[in-house]
């Protein structure tokens, strides 16, 4: 074999061979350091981007679930609690005598909600007075402290005789939070 190589040499492109030797060595390592090092350098920081993506995509679902919370937790204390319906039912049949409106028959009750320990509490009935009256007792519930809102209000027939007051059917509603300790019920 190395005679071959000898006379391989002597020939007159034979000085040539060790370069090419030496061409394809480094073009070996070449392929190997391509293959090795950057290919796997590569997967590498693909891989760690994805894991950054996904990192930085579950940060983003944390911070907006910490403001959820936050935000539920503000609602959660402006909610009045089941106890005090009865006291907002008066408070709001007081506010109808201060604007001169009359609600003669104001009834409530509560409704369950699919939202555990929560209820709806609903205040229905009819409301008669001028039209200025009923437009300040309107905002003055709707702008009040409690969360409450007008949920439905529809015009009763007007009669002929009084040209000067208006009757409403109305419904107001609250959402309440349930007893603390109280058991709930489904």
């Amino acid at each position: 074999m190395m005679d071959f190589i000898l006379q391989q040499l002597r020939k007159p492109y034979g000085i040539l061979i060790p370069w090419l030797a030496l061409v394809l060595l480094l073009a070996g390592v070449l392929w190997a350091v391509r293959t090795v090092g950057i290919d796997g350098a590569e997967q590498s920081r693909a891989k760690l981007e994805l894991e950054w993506d996904q990192a930085l995509q579950e940060f983003t679902h944390h911070k907006v679930a910490q403001k959820a919370r936050k935000d539920l937790a503000q609602v959660w204390s402006v909610l009045p609690v089941e106890r005090d319906f009865a006291p907002l039912a008066l408070g709001i049949t007081e506010e109808a005598k201060l604007d001169r409106v009359i609600l003669p028959a104001l009834s409530y009750k509560t409704e369950p909600t699919p939202v555990a320990n929560t209820s709806k509490g609903v205040l229905q009935g009819t409301m008669t007075g001028r039209y200025e009256d009923l437009r300040r007792f309107l905002y003055n519930v709707e702008t009040a402290e409690e969360l409450v809102y007008i949920e439905d209000l529809e015009l009763v027939r007007p009669d002929a005789q009084q040209n000067q007051t208006l009757t409403f059917n109305i419904k107001i509603a609250t959402y309440l939070r349930g007893e603390p300790g109280k058991p709930e019920v489904q």
